[in-house]
């Protein structure tokens, strides 16, 4: 069985923050004090990665 997938609009406040609903974070299998690393793909996207499985990557020369 596929897992529901819900997209969520969210709004960038003024002082720069965006608050990701708790849904969309527990389907990405991520807790609240997940350490994660935000990059622009550099097309408009925004991209969310565990810190851990972004140095894992990059430490064995995969990149961003």
């Amino acid at each position: 069985m596929a897992p529901i997938r819900e997209p969520a609009q969210v709004t960038v406040q003024p002082n720069g923050t965006v608050e990701l609903p708790m849904g969309l974070l527990a389907e990405a299998g991520l807790a609240p004090g997940s350490a994660l690393l935000a990059f622009s793909d550099g097309d408009g996207r925004i991209v969310l990665r565990r810190l851990e499985d972004s140095v894992e990557d990059l430490l064995g020369g995969l990149g961003l």
